[in-house]
């Protein structure tokens, strides 16, 4: 079958369309025939992860040296990127009792990548559901992980309807659906945070008001939110902190350490909070967001779409900026209805 595979960190020039075997099912698990997989932040960061610092790492530094070691110190360990996909049960395991032959599915990976191939098999009670009836092969392959992050995620900020939500760094993969599921599923009055190339983006996810980073401090601007969700830890507690109501909540997806002993001080003092937490990336969480999915909560854009075998162009123009929604990886022509 075919896989774009790289041997050696680098820019997107590394990536090389080759053959390599077919899987094969284990007893508890289903082969899928991938139509699309997508372009995401993890695999961009992933491609390059030998020149990724402490500085550029959105962790706490801890996991640094076991992530690089996770995925390859001086070479990648996993060779095939892409942690989303959407595609066509083509086989199962002799134990699978959840899906068929036939059934359309979306998945996430997760760590394990693997989706820039025509083939891969993954475990029935995996991070793997039918497809959303609403969503298009192309649009389910670039949702699950936004989806998945935002849903699990914002459970644990408590968001009430009417509230008054910012989301810093809102045109990304979580940040657009959390900007759609707070808004959407929570009745907030959302905000979000983007380039000036993307207010247009934002709006059309939902955005009360897009603010253009380059040309507006939110910590400046006298606005104040009930919640703070900061996706990529850009800002600071100490800054954002004159933005929040009082009771208010600063959220981060992406953290280090200064913001768990945060979490830690405002838990005890004072009445503005510090929230640093993870997502949950479990079969039911992906069955969670396929309700919200199929209910019109979140709705993905695809911005630009591009074959299997032009993946380097999907990643070069992924890090040139100009994108505007997702960027969708086309495996398998034959499942795309026309237009796509």
């Amino acid at each position: 079958m075919k896989a774009m595979v790289y041997t050696q960190y680098g820019p997107p020039e590394v990536l090389r369309l080759t053959e390599v075997d077919k899987p094969a099912p284990k007893d508890n698990e289903i082969l899928i025939k991938v139509a699309a997989t997508s372009v995401q932040y993890g695999d961009a960061m992933v491609r390059n992860m030998g020149n990724l610092t402490l500085a550029d790492f959105n962790m706490p530094a801890l996991l640094w040296l076991p992530s690089r070691l996770y995925f390859g110190f001086r070479k990648p360990k996993k060779t095939i990127l892409g942690a989303e996909l959407s595609g066509v049960v083509d086989a199962v395991g002799k134990d699978v009792t959840r899906f068929a032959t036939g059934d359309e599915v979306f998945a996430y990976r997760g760590q394990l990548m693997g989706s820039y191939c025509e083939y891969l098999c993954m475990p029935e009670d995996g991070t793997v559901a039918t497809k959303p009836a609403n969503l298009s092969f192309s649009e389910a392959a670039v949702i699950p992980y936004g989806a998945i992050m935002a849903t699990s995620l914002l459970k644990k900020a408590n968001i009430e309807p009417g509230q008054k939500v910012l989301i810093n760094g809102a045109s990304g993969g979580i940040g657009s659906a959390a900007l759609q599921v707070a808004k959407n599923h929570y009745g907030a009055e959302v905000h979000g945070v983007c380039s000036t190339q993307r207010l247009d983006y934002v709006k059309a996810l939902g955005a009360s008001r897009a603010i253009d980073y380059t040309q507006e401090d939110i910590t400046q601007s006298g606005e104040t939110y009930d919640l703070i969700i900061d996706i990529l830890g850009r800002s600071s507690f100490s800054r954002c902190k004159r933005s929040l109501k009082p009771n208010g909540t600063y959220f981060l997806v992406s953290f280090k350490m200064k913001p768990l002993l945060q979490m830690l001080w405002t838990k005890y003092v004072g009445n503005k909070r510090v929230i640093a937490t993870f997502g949950s990336d479990k079969a039911k969480d992906i069955l969670e967001a396929k309700e919200l999915i199929e209910a019109g909560q979140i709705q993905p854009i695809v911005h630009k779409s591009f074959p299997l075998e032009q993946a380097a162009e999907a990643h070069r123009y992924y890090e040139s900026g100009e994108k505007r929604g997702s960027i969708a990886i086309i495996v398998d022509d034959n499942q795309q209805p026309e237009g796509e």
